[in-house]
């Protein structure tokens, strides 16, 4: 860390010179004469403890016999030493005269040798400021003077810096303190910790700032701090937006609520087609969820046009991944949009398996219960490999006759089970063995696992063993064994995408039969419960919540029937819903427009009628009227122009070619298409900013979240101009200053 001297029109630092620098003493009688000596009247109302820590003089400032070296690498003062060189001339009277009171005869002889040469020691001297005032570079680092304006200016361009360097870092703003700051005025202790090393390390625009202000002036006030991060908000997201901007059509994602800020908030992402053609998702900012759905659909709306700046009227695809109650509320959000923007179609996400979507957005307790034990089993076993072995352990034992289920049980455990198109059937398969394995986790008998884990163990096992648990589990594994192929095919191939949306029928149609049949099948599914649990001797009971909530009745209900009531039919009938409302009428309209890929052309031997199916995208065409001739002209294109040509697969592919832009309406529509959250995101640098969304929630504590930073943190590979936030900043809050902390 380079030190500067701190004496007045001394432009020396550590970096730039071989001499030693020392602080000013804590001695209050020694310190004020320092003070005093270099000249430097705004120092004097600081503190001793304040002097010793931020400044420093050079060695140039003192009689080479107060300075002594201790050793190669170590130089000190004398005790008592007084800084007596300097370039005041009032400075240099002075000290002239205390030297003649003290040895009068050899002062004058001294004067007198120094006047003999006045011209030669004027000139060393001159040369010598000029040389040290001077980088390696040849650049003048002497002291200039420097309007308010631009100090202000560069002031505020070092506050960024430092914000934008934690942002990124993902440092919190206040301390690593579990506590929450005592005061609403409190400057957080790692930004003004920061900042005081920047000034100590050299940065003159901040000390110019503070010099000669009272001690208890703060650095950067709260509300000035608070403006800032909203300007880099905005910075941030107009960096974002320029390109959504460009291409028009976009759509929005609503990932699982989170704590942030002290309150809850719906992550918000953007995803939309780039320049380049690859599908892209970015994250854009933390919506509050509070209000009813209306307030909640205004606010959404407000987010997207006005601090996004795009227009809703482009909006072409939603999706949501919430879970539980915030889920049923955030669809009526989205139907709501629907309704005022019927092009913006729900469809599901790309990122979650569409069975694990489904259960998600069931309020069932049963439900809540196994998807919670399930996120808590992903938990625990990413804690540590020795558990993941123990694991392993207890597959082998239950499967010692079929080494074969055994492997396979055992590879799916690093495949991020709990997230499959098939979780629950694995589940189901793996239930003995999770239970044998949590039950030796918690007995600890070889005191192998700490108190946390072993009690997080049995919060699981106690899971796992309640009956609610695996009735509810069996009841998903055989409802949603129907849409099992078609949710896998959904997040497949383009032409997997495509003829899964054929096959929708048939899901709704085998869903439908169950739901006529519900005795039937619910009592096979019943008796298979009953087995598993016997083999795990859990008994088979009514839970007791439902007794709590309804007062003793002279008939005792069966588990048989509350089963039958309170989980067949609801999971069910959810499912026949959900898949509808997922799959409109408009959705499965885009999906079968899918044909426009030349491969699906080719599977469908050139047999295919898209102007129906883009009825709905006429609209996004650059000139509709032509459409059915372009279309003809490109099924001949790709019928008898690519003998021996792998035909494009994907819209990615498609859109590359070099002669697609003779197709102006197919392109057009195909980048409307590729906007669906439906489709992949197949380019890895195109989809980190879930990932690291999902980093900032792991590794931050919640009371040091803060929106501002996250949304900085999870776009840190934008760039930024400090300069474009200064002017944005001054535009914005124009009469904001520093102001003194009173607290």
């Amino acid at each position: 860390m380079p030190n500067f001297c701190a004496a007045l029109n001394c432009s020396r630092n550590s970096t730039h010179s071989v001499l030693a620098f020392f602080r000013f003493p804590r001695d209050p009688e020694r310190c004020k004469k320092w003070v005093e000596n270099c000249s430097r009247s705004d120092l004097k109302d600081k503190t001793p403890d304040h002097l010793n820590k931020y400044h420093r003089l050079c060695a140039r400032h003192f009689e080479p016999n107060l300075i002594t070296k201790t050793s190669p690498f170590r130089t000190v003062l004398k005790d008592n030493a007084i800084p007596t060189i300097f370039d005041n001339p009032s400075l240099k009277r002075s000290n002239n005269e205390q030297t003649e009171n003290m040895d009068a005869p050899e002062a004058k002889k001294s004067k007198a040798d120094s006047q003999s040469e006045p011209a030669k020691d004027n000139s060393e001297a001159t040369t010598k400021e000029i040389s040290e005032s001077k980088n390696g570079d040849g650049v003048d680092r002497s002291p200039q003077v420097i309007d308010e304006e631009t100090l202000n200016k560069e002031y505020l361009k070092s506050l960024f810096d430092v914000v934008v360097m934690m942002g990124t870092q993902n440092i919190p703003l206040h301390g690593h303190s579990d506590k929450e700051p005592r005061s609403k005025s409190f400057t957080p202790s790692n930004f003004q910790a920061l900042l005081e090393y920047r000034i100590n390390a050299g940065d003159e625009f901040l000390r110019k700032k503070f010099e000669g202000s009272p001690v208890n002036l703060e650095y950067c006030s709260s509300t000035q701090l608070q403006q800032m991060l909203e300007v880099i908000e905005n910075c941030v997201r107009e960096e974002l937006m320029a390109e959504v901007k460009e291409g028009r059509f976009f759509s929005l994602v609503v990932d699982n609520l989170v704590e942030i800020g002290g309150e809850s908030r719906l992550p918000l992402f953007i995803r939309f087609v780039d320049k380049t053609n690859w599908l892209r998702e970015e994250f854009v900012g933390f919506l509050p969820f509070e209000g009813d759905v209306e307030a909640i659909t205004k606010r959404l709306i407000g987010e997207v046009t006005e601090k996004c700046g795009l227009d809703m009227q482009y909006c072409r695809g939603q999706a949501y991944l919430c879970s539980g109650v915030s889920a049923m509320k955030v669809k009526a959000v989205v139907a709501r949009i629907a309704e005022l923007h019927p092009l913006a179609v729900l469809t599901p996400c790309s990122s979650c398996s569409l069975n694990i979507c489904l259960a998600n957005t069931m309020t069932f307790t049963g439900v809540h219960l196994v998807m919670s034990t399930l996120k808590k089993l992903d938990v625990f076993f990413s804690k540590s490999p020795l558990l993941q072995n123990q694991l392993e352990s207890a597959i082998s034992i239950y499967y010692q006759g079929n080494e074969e289920k055994a492997n396979v049980l055992k590879g799916a455990c690093y495949s991020k089970w709990t997230e499959q198109h098939d979780t629950f059937e694995v589940a189901v398969d793996l239930l003995e063995s999770l239970l044998l394995c949590m039950d030796s986790i918690h007995d600890n008998e070889d005191h192998k696992w700490s108190d946390e884990v072993a009690h997080n163990a049995f919060v699981i096992s106690e899971a796992l063993a309640d009956f609610e648990f695996v009735m509810t589990l069996v009841v998903l594994k055989n409802t949603l064994s129907f849409s099992r192929a078609f949710g896998k095919n959904l997040q497949g191939q383009t032409n997997e995408v495509f003829f899964a949306s054929s096959s929708l029928t048939a899901v709704l149609h085998s869903l439908n039969e169950v739901y006529e049949n519900i005795e039937v099948y619910h009592e096979f599914w019943f008796e298979e419960a009953v087995n598993l649990a016997a083999a795990l001797e859990i008994p088979v009971k009514v839970p007791r919540l439902y007794f709590r909530k309804r007062p003793t009745s002279g008939e005792e209900i069966q588990p048989e029937t509350y089963y039958k009531e309170q989980v067949t039919l609801p999971v069910v009938s959810h499912a026949i819903k959900e898949l509808s409302d997922l799959f409109s009428e408009n959705h499965l309209k885009a999906l079968k427009s899918l044909s426009l890929v030349p491969a699906i052309m080719g599977q469908l031997k050139f047999n295919t009628a898209e102007e129906t199916s883009v009825d709905i995208y006429k609209d996004d065409l650059l000139n509709p009227d032509t459409f059915p001739a372009e279309l003809h002209c490109w099924k001949i294109k790709w019928k008898h122009g690519t003998k021996d040509v792998v035909l494009p697969s994907t819209i990615y592919e498609t859109l590359q070619l070099s002669d697609v832009k003779f197709f102006p309406n197919v392109c057009a529509l195909l980048k409307v298409l590729y906007n669906l959250p439906v489709f992949a995101l197949t380019n890895d640098k195109c989809s980190t900013a879930k990932q690291r969304l999902t980093a900032y929630l792991e590794d931050t504590p919640v009371h040091h979240r803060n929106k501002s930073m996250a949304l900085f943190y999870i776009n840190c590979a934008i760039k930024h101009d400090l300069d474009s936030m200064v002017e944005k900043y001054l535009k914005m809050y124009p009469d904001s200053e520093p102001s003194e902390n009173r607290d």
